[in-house]
């Protein structure tokens, strides 16, 4: 890897400093760009859950604004537990990387007990009770981006051996992978792999060796979900949606309707067809239909761009940080919500396999925006503490 980023003229960050080192740091002000993107999309999430769900919520709620007031419950917790992480030292985290991958590991396998792993539309994926349930596989993301950055901090220049650096940590993130795809939770397994290939990546893993690893692993995977009707139904209504429009196909060529009939600006906020029953999932996985009905292209563009510009600003944070824990565990919280972002859209618009990733910031569903907002708030948190010569 460092030949090719070296060839492209690509400085690679903290190259050759050993990990236990610590370049003296100046605390500064939160990214004040990085926190308005934030919310932006939140602001943005909110007003479109409210448009999204109205119908469903007043048909099974007898209350349109049903599923905003339980938004805006996680909403509060998500911001307490998002404080919380900007406050505290990041460095300190890196101690405590092994006590909260246990922890996730356990919650997974919780999961998927009968009787206590709580099933919805086939999958068995929460935990809970009553109306109260949390997602450990949206923990398990930012867990294994925490594990991650510990993890080849520690290794350091021994990441670029395959029996003694990587091959340990890519079975604990193989095992996480399992877990969550075991559900079945397709979409987020393949985003906490995505996650972690960029980790590896960044971290300095040589590019042979992830080729090898992909080599060995996707097809094994693709047989997999080839072997599971439902992930091989999904599969194909992707290539040909319209081949079965009335049943594996219906979730795409519904949201591209809606999608097609936003125009250039829309509908109207508030006056989607889609949403009285006719797109599933309106105001979760499908939302971004919704804006591209209700604002049209105009109001996705927007959308879009604010995805851009919080990996932008993220990247500049990683770059800036002050040790290599910091600049990793940066861009691993980045890339859980820009590639989520990315995917969600892409099965949105019919340019990916259907999924069932929430899109970030704006998608109904607590545990999916406290890991948002707490993932972004220990980006500001590197990124208060940039090393002297960055600032």
């Amino acid at each position: 890897m460092a030949s090719l980023m070296d060839g492209l003229g690509i400085r690679r960050p903290f190259a050759g400093v050993r990990a236990t080192a610590r370049p003296q740091s100046a605390h500064g002000g939160p990214d004040t760009v990085l926190i308005a993107t934030v919310g932006s999309l939140v602001a943005i999430g909110l007003v479109m859950i409210l448009s999204a769900s109205s119908a469903t919520a007043y048909a099974f709620h007898h209350d349109p604004t049903y599923y905003l007031k339980r938004q805006l419950i996680w909403l509060c917790i998500g911001l307490g537990a998002a404080v919380a992480a900007y406050r505290c030292d990041y460095r300190v985290l890196r101690n405590l990387a092994p006590i909260v991958v246990g922890l996730s590991l356990i919650s997974l396998c919780a999961v998927l007990v009968p009787h206590v792993g709580l099933i919805s539309n086939g999958a068995r994926r929460w935990l809970g009770a009553g109306s109260i349930s949390v997602e450990p596989s949206e923990f398990a993301k930012l867990a294994l981006v925490l594990y991650l950055a510990s993890a080849l901090t520690i290794k350091g220049e021994r990441l670029r051996s395959l029996s003694r650096g990587l091959f340990p940590i890519v079975t604990l993130t193989l095992a996480f992978v399992l877990l969550v795809f075991r559900e079945p939770d397709t979409g987020t397994a393949s985003l906490l792999a995505f996650t972690a290939g960029i980790v590896f990546f960044v971290g300095g893993a040589r590019l042979v060796h992830l080729a090898l690893i992909a080599l060995v692993t996707l097809p094994p995977a693709v047989i997999l979900v080839l072997t599971q009707h439902y992930q091989r139904t999904r599969l194909l209504a992707f290539l040909n949606p319209w081949k079965d429009p009335l049943n594996s196909g219906f979730h795409i060529v519904q949201s591209l309707y809606a999608l097609g009939s936003g125009g250039w600006i829309g509908v109207g906020l508030g006056f989607s067809r889609q949403k009285f029953f006719y797109l599933p999932e309106q105001y979760t996985d499908f939302i971004f239909a919704i804006i591209g009905e209700e604002l049209g292209l105009l109001g996705t563009v927007v959308v879009l761009s604010l995805f851009v510009v919080f990996a932008y600003r993220a990247v500049r944070i990683a770059l800036a940080a002050p040790d290599r824990f910091g600049f990793l565990l940066a861009i691993g919280c980045a890339a859980i919500i820009v590639v989520q972002a990315f995917i969600n859209i892409g099965v949105v618009t019919s340019s990916w396999p259907v999924t069932g990733v929430p899109l970030p910031f704006i998608s109904f569903g607590g545990s999916s925006l406290v890991v948002s907002l707490v993932a972004s708030a220990l980006i500001v948190n590197v990124g208060r503490h940039r090393s002297r010569a960055s600032s």
